[in-house]
């Protein structure tokens, strides 16, 4: 099984964030106990901050053996249609193009998404399996 990961629960395990990082990193062990842990290019970039450097962030990540997928036209074309759609239904400028990659990412690459934000993806991204932190 591979499980795409979104930031905010690498986020919780990485800033040891206290109300959330006992269920992301449960969470996060039972992923890679049932395959393959990814994340997308747009996830790696917000990451960046939380380490010193690129061979830290690329260590940690190596570490616990999650591998960075690279974007495709296919996915970058889903995260546009799903962005107008947003849009369309009147979205505002809170849900930037990144969450949208993350999401159309997730749906071409992976069985399931890992994500704090069930709502947001569940709704743009209807068929993509969403294990919830």
């Amino acid at each position: 099984m591979i499980t795409a990961l979104d930031t905010s629960v690498l986020l919780d395990v990485l800033a040891n964030d206290p109300k959330h990082v006992d269920r992301s990193e449960a969470l996060l062990l039972q992923a890679y106990q049932q395959g393959v842990l990814i994340i997308s290019p747009a996830v790696y970039a917000e990451l960046v901050p939380q380490a010193r450097n690129r061979d830290e962030l690329d260590g940690w990540l190596q570490q616990v053996r999650i591998r960075v997928f690279p974007f495709t036209a296919d996915h970058a074309y889903t995260a546009g249609v799903a962005h107008a759609a947003y849009r369309k239904a009147g979205g505002k400028r809170q849900r930037i193009l990144a969450d949208f990659l993350i999401g159309a990412h997730a749906f071409h690459e992976a069985d399931r998404l890992l994500t704090r934000d069930r709502g947001f993806f569940r709704r743009y991204f209807s068929s993509l399996t969403i294990l919830s932190a």
